[in-house]
C-alpha cells in the first residue's frame, strides 16, 4: 500500500489545499493530510480546530485520513509508513523552497520523495492567509474554503470574529 502525505499549517484549510489532497488520494492507495504545528506561526485556529476543519473537508475522500504532528515531518512519515511527500506549488518562490525542504526530508529519511503537484490555475492566489483576512472582515469563503469544512468554520468562527 503506498502512502502518502500532504502536510500544511492548514489554517484554515482552503480548496486549493483539499485540490492537492483530492488528486493526491487518486494517485495513491492512502493520504495522510498532516496538520503540522508550527512553532514560529501565530495561527487563527488551534491545531484541535484545523484539524476538525481538515477532517471535515476530506470526509468525501475513502483513502483519506487528517493526523496532528508536533514533531518532525520526517520522521512522522517514517512512522506512517509514507512513501511520499506531495506537496503544492504556486509558482518560483514555492518551487525554490520546496526544493530545499524535499532534499532535508531525503536526507532525515532516505526512502522518502516529495512529489511537487502545481497549483491549478484558479486557485493561484488562494491561500489560508487570505482566507484569514477575509474572516477577519467578515467576507464570504464559499469560494476559498471546501463546502465539507463550511459547517465546521461556521460553528468554530462564531467565537473567533
Amino acid at each position: 500500500m503506498k502512502t502518502a502525505i500532504c502536510p500544511g499549517s492548514f489554517d484554515p484549510i482552503t480548496v486549493g489545499h483539499m485540490d492537492l489532497v483530492s488528486r493526491a488520494a487518486a494517485i495513491f492507495d492512502r493520504v495522510i493530510l498532516c496538520v503540522m504545528v508550527n512553532g514560529e506561526k501565530h495561527h487563527m485556529f488551534s491545531l484541535e480546530e484545523r484539524l476538525e476543519l481538515a477532517r471535515a473537508a476530506i470526509a468525501s475522500l475513502p483513502n483519506a485520513q487528517a493526523e496532528a504532528c508536533g514533531g518532525l515531518l520526517a520522521d512522522f512519515a517514517r512512522e506512517k509508513g509514507a512513501c511520499a511527500l506531495v506537496k503544492g506549488v504556486r509558482g518560483g518562490g514555492d518551487l525554490d523552497w520546496e526544493t530545499q525542504m524535499a532534499q532535508i526530508n531525503r536526507d532525515l529519511c532516505p526512502a522518502l520523495d516529495t512529489v511537487l503537484l502545481p497549483a491549478r490555475p484558479e486557485h493561484l492566489h488562494i491561500s489560508s492567509t487570505l482566507a484569514r483576512e477575509m474572516l477577519r472582515h467578515h467576507q464570504s469563503l464559499d469560494r476559498y474554503i471546501p463546502a465539507g469544512a463550511m459547517g465546521a468554520l461556521n460553528r468554530i468562527r462564531q467565537g473567533k470574529v
